[in-house]
């Protein structure tokens, strides 16, 4: 049977670990990548053009795409562009991952290396759950969301719809993290924290912009 032929959107450091994923899963026939420029290889694959070659692509048979793409607004942003072009969005899922088989999953996730999902936990179209983290029982990531290598959330925490938790940040039990909220690197959270807003530091406090 035929594989589905499948584009790669970016060619950053994000974009290989996406490609190792779908190379070790055998499910998919990447045919290549499309990127703002050209200079920036992905490994062997050949340079598809940019994004504005996508329609073309689709229209030869190439039915699914992923975009792998660490910025959560252009991801946002490019996966309404996918799904309005007809494209199927598969997940990015690495088999060195542990995900509870009673976790529901979105569309066009990435989820790493070392990755740990538990029990009732949801994960947004578009979540990244970057290397070594951990979403603890019944965790709620938004689309586009982002937890970033090392960073640990417990059990009942909200994060919202393209919000990032920095490498190394922890969320104790219960949290609710607003849509589109940065959390740095090694903050604890311990109040929830706003929509829209910069958290840093242990606990985790609001930054005056």
């Amino acid at each position: 049977m035929q594989k589905p032929r499948l584009v790669i959107l970016g060619s950053g450091g994000h974009a290989k670990v996406i490609v190792e994923i779908f190379e070790e899963s055998a499910a998919y026939n990447i045919v290549g990548y499309t990127s703002l420029s050209a200079t920036l290889p992905l490994f062997h694959y050949p340079y598809l053009g940019a994004d504005d070659a996508l329609p073309a692509l689709f229209a030869s048979g190439v039915t699914h795409a992923f975009p792998a793409i660490g910025s959560n607004r252009i991801r946002h942003r490019m996966l309404a562009e996918l799904l309005a072009l007809g494209f199927a969005l598969p997940n990015a899922i690495s088999r060195h991952a542990v995900i509870s088989p009673r976790t529901t999953l979105g569309s066009s996730i990435a989820i790493m290396p070392g990755a740990i999902v538990n029990v009732d936990s949801v994960l947004g179209d578009g979540a990244i759950l970057n290397t070594a983290c951990s979403v603890d029982h019944d965790g709620r990531i938004g689309t586009c969301a982002h937890i970033a290598p090392g960073a640990h959330l417990a059990g009942n925490v909200t994060v919202g719809d393209g919000a990032f938790l920095a490498a190394g940040s922890i969320a104790v039990p219960g949290m609710k993290i607003g849509a589109w909220a940065t959390v740095g690197a090694g903050a604890v959270v311990i109040r929830d924290i706003e929509p829209n807003s910069v958290a840093v530091g242990v606990p985790a406090t609001r930054r005056l912009r």
